[in-house]
């Protein structure tokens, strides 16, 4: 059993974080995760850059699922681990945040110091003119072309789809670009697309001025975010995680608290004030 303490011990004791958080810390938000607690897939596989960019019907599917599932999507808020971790670094516990959701649930909170590595679903990039526009705005134009889709209810799925899977997709009407007319694309990396370089680069730069790790609620078992993992380990830097399951790095790991991640740092709010170790 692990001791009572551990974790508080080991963020009193390293006063440069890197924290990588995933699916999990964002779970008590109502917004689901993919994994099961073995890592496992919990339905099928998301989308994927390549059958986005290149189907016109996976298109439509993906929008026409985005529209019904952005009306609960969007109103989110971030709970008690979003707001722990904003305690952290607001009494100088972190060096920065690595986020790997899309929810922006951690700004919310009040957290400065972020890297959306897989970015920002609040946004939409235009993949002809790179204008961005907010996905709020999008929203109501597809509501507008699409009536009938509406009042649509179905059960959520995670990063703001909708589990519509009996759905007759082919008379969605998913609008261009207003400025060029090009595909209109969710601002997040897909499967099978690369992370920004510079992203990568600066979570890369922080890592290696922090003097430890903390994961939470990650499986870790998307290689994007594992590589920092295995970047600390190679370093030497200890690293603790917070997660219900396996991780893909538990072999790597100082020790693991298995507990529901609003739970495990709940000592920390309230600690705003730099020097309250």
């Amino acid at each position: 059993m692990m001791r009572p303490g551990l974790l508080q011990d080991f963020i009193d004791r390293h006063r440069r974080l890197f924290v990588l958080t995933g699916a999990g810390c964002s779970t008590n938000s109502g917004l689901p995760d993919y994994r099961d607690a073995d890592g496992q897939w919990k339905r099928a596989q998301p989308m994927t850059y390549q059958a986005f960019m290149g189907d016109p019907v996976a298109r439509r599917r993906y929008w026409a699922r985005s529209m019904v599932g952005w009306r609960r999507f969007g109103r989110a808020q971030p709970n008690g681990a979003h707001r722990a971790l904003a305690c952290l670094e607001a009494r100088g516990g972190s060096e920065m945040l690595l986020t790997q959701n899309v929810d922006r649930l951690h700004q919310t909170a009040g957290s400065a110091r972020v890297i959306d590595l897989h970015g920002r679903l609040d946004q939409v990039r235009c993949m002809g003119c790179e204008r961005l526009m907010p996905r709020a705005a999008l929203q109501g134009e597809l509501e507008r072309r699409n009536p009938s889709w509406a009042g649509l209810e179905a059960a959520d799925a995670p990063d703001g789809d909708a589990d519509l899977a009996m759905a007759d997709f082919a008379s969605f009407i998913v609008p261009p670009c207003p400025h060029c007319g090009e595909v209109l694309k969710p601002d997040v990396v897909f499967y099978g697309e690369n992370v920004p370089r510079e992203r990568v680069d600066a979570a890369t730069r922080h890592l290696a001025q922090s003097d430890a790790m903390l994961i939470v609620g990650s499986s870790l078992m998307v290689y994007s975010g594992f590589r920092f993992v295995q970047a600390a380990a190679r370093a030497g830097k200890p690293i603790a995680a917070i997660n219900l399951g396996r991780t893909r790095g538990d072999e790597l790991l100082s020790f693991k608290v298995e507990q529901a991640c609003e739970d495990a740092l709940a000592f920390l709010l309230g600690q705003k004030e730099v020097g309250a170790f």
